[in-house]
């Protein structure tokens, strides 16, 4: 009997080591392409339209995850800017409250898109990425801040 126990034990233990590994497993192959697709098909992201008409209206944070560098050479005006390395570790302090609208972008939606997922995973429920990005806002011809 104690036999069996163990046996059912120790496969129960090595079917649970595959089962956490398989994700990872499968990840490990992944190109940078691929994670943002990934995030993309997990987010929501709005047209460059919608975010200036939410720009227009007001309420909104528009978070800018590029580096200091590229916000400085220009950015949505009043944008915050907390670049996307250390998104996680800041976004609790500059946004508390996580019913806050936010929309995100980055320089063509990449890392907005991933930075949505992080912080979507940490509970902020009201989070959207511009499609295109600042690209697509700059394109646009809408208000830049230098």
């Amino acid at each position: 009997m104690k036999r069996k126990n163990l046996v059912f034990i120790i496969a129960f233990m090595i079917g649970v080591a595959f089962a956490l590994n398989a994700p990872l497993a499968l990840a490990k192959d992944m190109t940078k392409k691929d994670l943002v697709k990934e995030a993309k098909s997990n987010i929501t992201e709005i047209a460059p339209a919608e975010a200036k008409a939410q720009f227009d209206k007001g309420g909104a944070v528009f978070l800018d995850c590029r580096g200091p560098g590229e916000y400085k050479a220009g950015h949505i005006p009043g944008a915050m800017n907390i670049p996307r390395g250390l998104l996680e570790f800041k976004i609790a302090k500059k946004i508390p409250d996580k019913n806050t609208r936010i929309l995100m972008y980055c320089k063509t939606g990449g890392r907005a898109s991933l930075s949505c997922c992080s912080i979507d995973r940490m509970g902020y429920k009201n989070v959207v990425s511009i499609d295109g990005g600042w690209k697509a806002w700059e394109k646009a011809k809408y208000p830049v801040e230098k």
